[in-house]
Order: structure tokens, then sequence, then C-alpha cells
């Protein structure tokens, strides 16, 4: 027997709106019986577990020891500017100059995430 990974947890002051950010990283929707105020929200992934948002009383202190990582359809340069634009904020760059490395960005609320390379972007550096 083994344990199925049923959602990935993530501890906000605002659930629906930490949600409603990541609905827009990954394009996918909102539960839809969730709504402003609620405690609890997610937002559901096509594949894999769903991303469940509680909202806790206590704000973030420290690095997450766990953070997703994101592998864009397009270019990593193009979805950091895209996220970027959706309310992330860049707090680590280690993308190097021969295209490998990634971005370390934080959601509203500071979670912290990395932006991978494309495939695109692989394929392009590959020798």
């Amino acid at each position: 027997m083994v344990s199925v990974v049923q959602n990935v947890a993530i501890d906000c002051a605002d659930a629906y709106e930490l949600a409603r950010f990541w609905s827009g990283v990954t394009g996918r929707p909102v539960h839809p019986e969730d709504e402003p105020g609620d405690r609890e929200t997610q937002v559901l992934l096509a594949e894999g577990p769903v991303l469940h948002f509680n909202q806790v009383p206590e704000p973030k202190k420290i690095k997450n020891r766990i953070h997703l990582c994101l592998r864009p359809e397009t270019s990593r340069e193009q979805e950091v500017e895209r996220l970027l634009g959706l309310g992330a904020t860049l707090v680590g760059d280690r993308r190097n100059p021969d295209g490998s490395g990634w971005a370390v960005l934080a959601d509203p609320e500071g979670n912290e995430f990395c932006v991978l390379r494309s495939e695109s972007d692989r394929a392009a550096t590959a020798t």
C-alpha cells in the first residue's frame, strides 16, 4: 500500500485572493464553490493534486521549506515577466549566462516558488 498526494497546502492570510493569483499563474480555475472570504480555497489543476489554500492567523516569517517549481510553456524569461505582472516579486536570480538556472519569485503573500527553463529553452541550449 502507498499514500497518494491529495493536495499541496499553502498557508496564507487571504485564501481566496491567493487562490486567484495562483489561478492566473496556472491558467486553472478556482473551485467553483469557493468565494471571497472563504477560509479554504482550491485551484483545480489539470493533473495531480490540487493547490489548497488555508487561511491562518500568523504571517509568514522564514523561507519556505517546500515550494513549487514551474516549467513554463513559453520561455522562462517571458513567464517571469508575466508572473511579475500578476503580482509576484523576484526574490532570487539563479539564472546563469549559459541559460541554465532558475528564477526565484514570491507570490503576493511571500511564498517562494521557482521558474525553471521551458523545454524549448532547454533544447536551445543543448549541446
